[in-house]
């Protein structure tokens, strides 16, 4: 029976990418003067599991690269070599390319093969200078042993199999190693009991194995080293033919040349049979192709703890339902108390459950933290400029759909705060500071938020100079008068950067644009404080899951619509005085010392016909993309907590709608997207004057 590797592949996967992690964080806090053996074998470790694995599953593209980066650690870790600065970036380009390799096997697609050619002959010509010096210290009679091959006894404990380990996989990473034509396998089945007696999951059967060309012993080794402590493995050089090779044999179960002699067609017969068994076997193990890219599927690894306390509220929930239905069985006035009592221990129970499971998605924000060290060290070089990363708050935690998204926020903050924020050596030096800047990730929960801050001890923001590239570019009048917060929130606006040349890094006018647009897809918010001389900070809030919203309820004729709770200002009671008429249809209110655009729901959606604003209805200021607006409802309904269903996937997307959710009684509420509707208004500047007053 064909077992399907396939249901296996998002597993490994996921084990190579941590793998990959560790060895990235290993190399970082390496220092190559003072090498600690703990670290290295760690990094050993992490590259022999992606190595295994990926000869395992078939993947021979990435085991046969792995092969090479191993043999280098492998040769550190035993005191053969010493760990350079060189050896070091070698190894984390290395982790970037099997990165990237993972990555489009993932994806059902063939592995790029340049970039590993490339980085594959760097190691070989490391590894090549000792090879050769080695080569020439080699006696006649050794070379003439190696000439003819290797005999491999294998005689594998009876609990191999119950370890998780396969010796077919083992011979055929040494097949594809030496060659088809020189490798040949013998099983000995002679312990093989009757079918009666026999135990599936015991190893009973030893194999043989002939290697016919000349190879490492080394790089045998590495493949059976997995086995190490589950086998009894002798390995013999052919100077002759093969029974020569057997008497020098010192493996203790192996027979006498008598006994084998005895059974002379056995052995043949079953070489012969396992050729096709392996050719076969291996045809099924191999991936298969995928046209395009394959459907995303992701895990998430959850702590026992909170598996228990999922448990114990699943337990609570079921006795109280257990009371409900004895109190519905005979039920009376009299025992209505007991009722109320009972439904009250369900809400608490349900609510509790649901927090259960929501902390089940929560993990801590350390796994986005932990790609920036290696991001800090690559700019730092490359800019020329020596930068410390700090981190605070690493196990705060939050949804793992929000921690994904907002990766790529965080990489061009950073980005920015090491090209534009941080000065070079000389000027930090000059400027009285530390030669080494120092870039700062805080994460911490507020409300019922987290907030992440990305700062800097750099120059700040050039408040002049924003404003001179902003006029030129005619993102804002030449005679507008901004407040120094007016002109940091320019950095947002799309095609803006002070970049004076445009390089890898920044000066194409993207990146701070989508960074707060990303965010606000979140429904999070961003801003950025900063002191010349001194620093910038940019602050971004988010709420802690996607997956459910605190909403305002608010009706609009007979509809109920829902308002992100966190996209609030306030809620006022019209008054058709304050209303101004700019133009065509187009509203706005004064309130306080700014003109508010007014938008109306039912206007936008054709609820009802036109009609005037009355004094009756109610606003609701909401701010979105960084300005305010008033929206126009009938009334106000109430806070509710909701869970927030995909609009886009039961139905269609909806242009103004951000979701959907389905109500106490039933009935389906739809929640507004801010920033979609604020699209909709006529741009209204903050000083305009006030022009016909509504009738």
């Amino acid at each position: 029976m064909s077992v399907d590797l396939s249901q296996f592949h998002q597993v490994f996967f996921e084990e190579s990418f941590e793998g990959l992690d560790v060895m990235e964080s290993e190399l970082l806090d390496m220092d190559p003067a003072d090498v600690d053996d703990e670290t290295v074998n760690n990094i050993f470790r992490a590259a022999h599991s992606i190595k295994g694995g990926a000869g395992t599953f078939g993947f021979m593209p990435v085991s046969e690269f792995t092969h090479v980066l191993e043999t280098l650690l492998d040769e550190i870790r035993s005191g053969k070599r010493s760990m350079e600065p060189r050896y070091v970036d070698l190894f984390l380009q290395s982790v970037d390319c099997l990165r990237g390799m993972l990555s489009d096997m993932q994806d059902g697609n063939d592995p790029e093969t340049e970039r590993p050619a490339e980085l594959r002959k760097e190691f070989e010509k490391i590894l090549g200078m000792e090879q050769e010096s080695a080569a020439a210290e080699n006696t006649d009679a050794d070379s003439d042993e190696k000439d003819h091959g290797w005999l491999i006894d294998v005689h594998p404990h009876t609990d191999l199999l119950m370890t998780g380990n396969e010796p077919f996989r083992m011979f055929r990473e040494l097949r594809e190693l030496v060659g088809e034509d020189s490798f040949d396998v013998t099983a000995d089945i002679d312990n093989v009991p009757e079918l009666s007696s026999l135990t599936p999951e015991e190893c009973i059967i030893n194999w043989q194995i002939k290697v016919t060309t000349s190879v490492p012993l080394d790089d045998i080794k590495a493949i059976f080293e997995w086995v190490e402590d589950e086998c009894d493995l002798t390995y013999s050089p052919l100077t002759g033919d093969a029974d020569t090779a057997a008497d020098n044999s010192t493996t203790p179960d192996q027979k006498a040349p008598e006994e084998q002699e005895q059974q002379p067609q056995e052995t043949p017969e079953v070489a012969t049979e396992k050729a096709p068994v392996i050719a076969e076997a291996e045809k099924s193990a191999k991936p298969a192709k995928a046209p395009k890219k394959a459907a995303e599927s992701s895990s998430i690894r959850v702590s026992i703890d909170k598996v228990d306390s999922l448990i114990n509220m699943v337990g609570e929930l079921v006795i109280t339902q257990s009371m409900l239905g004895q109190l519905g069985q005979d039920f009376d006035l009299s025992r209505l108390a007991k009722l109320q009592e009972g439904l009250s221990q369900l809400e608490q129970n349900t609510r509790e459950l649901q927090e259960s499971v929501m902390k089940i998605r929560m993990m801590p924000i350390s796994f986005a933290f932990s790609r920036f060290p290696r991001l800090v060290r690559d700019l730092g070089g490359q800019l020329g400029k020596k930068v410390v990363l700090e981190t605070i708050g690493e196990q705060t935690e939050l949804d793992k759909t929000v921690m994904e998204k907002i990766n790529d926020p965080l990489v061009h903050l950073v980005r920015n705060s090491m090209d534009h924020g941080l000065e070079t050596t000389e000027q930090r030096i000059a400027a009285g500071k530390c030669e080494e800047g120092t870039i700062t990730l805080n994460a911490y929960h507020q409300g019922g938020n987290i907030v992440i801050e990305v700062a800097d001890d750099g120059a700040g923001l050039n408040e002049d100079r924003i404003l001179k590239k902003a006029i030129e570019k005619g993102l804002v009048p030449e005679n507008n008068s901004l407040t120094p917060e007016e002109i940091h929130n320019l950095i947002f606006l799309p095609g803006f950067s002070t970049a004076e040349a445009v390089s890898d890094i920044s000066g194409r006018g993207v990146g701070m644009d989508v960074v707060r647009r990303n965010i606000q897809a979140l429904n999070g918010s961003i801003e950025v404080k900063s002191q010349r001389n001194v620093g910038s900070t940019f602050i971004i809030r988010l709420p802690l899951t996607l997956a459910i919203l605190d909403g305002q309820l608010v009706k609009v004729c007979e509809e109920t619509y829902i308002f992100p709770l966190v996209s609030i200002v306030e809620s006022i009671q019209i008054h058709r005085s304050s209303l101004n008429h700019v133009t065509g249809s187009q509203y706005v209110m004064q309130l306080r010392d700014e003109y508010i655009p007014i938008v109306r729901l039912d206007k936008i959606f054709g609820l009802r016909e036109e009609k005037d604003v009355v004094d009756e209805m109610m606003l609701v200021v909401v701010e979105g993309d960084n300005e305010k607006i008033g929206i126009v409802v009938d009334d106000l309904l109430g806070q509710q907590q909701v869970v927030i269903k995909s609009l886009e996937q039961n139905y269609q997307k909806v242009s103004g709608i951000s979701g959907a959710t389905i109500l106490g009684d039933g009935t389906v509420a739809l929640i507004i997207d801010i920033s979609s509707i604020g699209k909709n208004i006529v741009p209204v500047k903050r000083n305009q004057n006030r022009s016909e007053r509504a009738a």
